[in-house]
């Protein structure tokens, strides 16, 4: 890696810097946010850090960066791009994960379209424009893929308010005007250990765990009535992502723990899964009282995030529709627009790449994509909105 990074580096040479710095959720972001400022800073880019350590006491860092002659402690800004800094943790069989590698127009390697390409494009960009007339800002987060805490922090901080915000992610250039939340919980059922030829010492918290995610099942098929056409699916969705319980074949098991996640369409509730559980659990007490009456149930929401919509018409969505020349769509996949849509007027996801490629050894971003997504950047930056 280059330390010192010149501003006439092309959107491929920071790319294949960026993919080479080790960046996964548990390691500090502080390389990547060090190689970012040096660029910046090459380009006359002044920044305001905002540190702070996780629960394992690895620090981590928020950038916010302005470009010359504008303050990065002027917290009311028109337009702010952000972008995380960190990766999901990439599988040992991936000898290249951090090894770029140009293949068939395409760069390869761990984070190149979630979302190196787009601080690339940044990079880029921003070593480029030369005019800036609007206040405008570049937001480096920490710790996105683990539950959007450096976008948590930001809001918590005040460190910024925005009359428009670009998001950073893989789109393949089209703007996303919309987002489905996230929510996540888990559900313990505890219930009573006996010997399993004597059932009746005994409450099996896996039985009663059963009912439960039978009724959710029930409350997902429910949820599909209300839709919004722009998502695919067009509805929130639900889903039981684990189960674990029970310690032997022949003991009525004592505890049963599972996950459960949905993800509202915007204008939903995000009602915390005390409500479904509940809602479940009463349900189920009608007809099995026998069965769960010494069993009980704990829920720990663990996330709870709303989707986000900015609408069709808005100045944004139709500049970079008319930038692209293509439509505007949504996203399936969760973001930090569902957290910062609190602080901006109008809130799009946009960039480089294809999300199905993300997370796994395929992971790519076409060259021609990074070419064009830097140049709509370099517009955005330079023009007033």
């Amino acid at each position: 890696m280059n330390p010192n990074p010149s501003p006439q580096e092309t959107v491929v040479d920071h790319l294949k810097a960026l993919i080479r710095i080790p960046s996964v959720s548990h390691l500090s972001n502080r390389p990547v946010i060090a190689y970012a400022q040096a660029t910046l800073e090459a380009a006359g880019w002044t920044g305001r850090e905002h540190s702070w350590q996780d629960a394992n006491g690895i620090e981590k860092t928020n950038l916010i960066a302005a470009p010359p002659s504008q303050s990065p402690n002027d917290s009311a800004v028109d337009l702010a791009f952000v972008c995380h800094t960190d990766t999901v943790p990439f599988s040992q069989a991936w000898p290249d994960a951090l090894n770029p590698i140009l293949r068939d127009g395409n760069l390869h390697g761990c984070g190149a379209c979630d979302v190196k390409g787009f601080l690339a494009c940044l990079l880029t960009a921003a070593s480029s424009v030369t005019t800036h007339p609007q206040q405008t800002r570049i937001v480096l987060t920490a710790d996105e893929e683990i539950g959007c805490l450096g976008a948590a922090h930001l809001l918590a901080t005040h460190a910024i308010k925005a009359s428009k915000i670009v998001i950073g992610e893989p789109t393949q250039l089209h703007v996303a005007r919309a987002g489905k939340g996230y929510c996540l919980a888990r559900v313990t059922v505890q219930g009573r250990e006996a010997h399993s030829a004597l059932p009746q010492h005994g409450a099996s918290a896996i039985f009663a765990a059963a009912r439960i995610i039978t009724a959710l099942e029930a409350l997902a098929t429910r949820l599909e009535k209300h839709q919004n056409p722009i998502f695919t699916p067009p509805c929130t969705t639900l889903n039981i992502g684990t189960v674990q319980g029970g310690t032997a074949k022949n003991i009525i098991p004592g505890r049963c723990e599972f996950l459960v996640e949905w993800r509202p369409i915007p204008g939903s509730s995000t009602s915390p899964a005390t409500d479904l559980i509940a809602e479940a659990i009463k349900s189920i007490a009608a007809h099995h009282a026998a069965l769960i009456g010494n069993v009980t149930c704990e829920v720990i929401v663990l996330r709870q995030q709303s989707g986000f919509e900015t609408n069709q018409t808005a100045s944004l969505v139709q500049t970079i529709e008319s930038l692209t020349s293509r439509p505007a769509t949504s996203i399936p996949f969760g973001s930090e627009a569902s957290l910062l849509s609190a602080i901006a007027e109008e809130i799009v996801v946009f960039g480089p790449g294809d999300m199905r490629t993300a997370h796994s050894d395929r992971e790519c971003v076409p060259i021609a994509e990074l070419e064009a997504a830097t140049s709509i950047i370099k517009t955005l930056m330079s023009e007033q909105q």
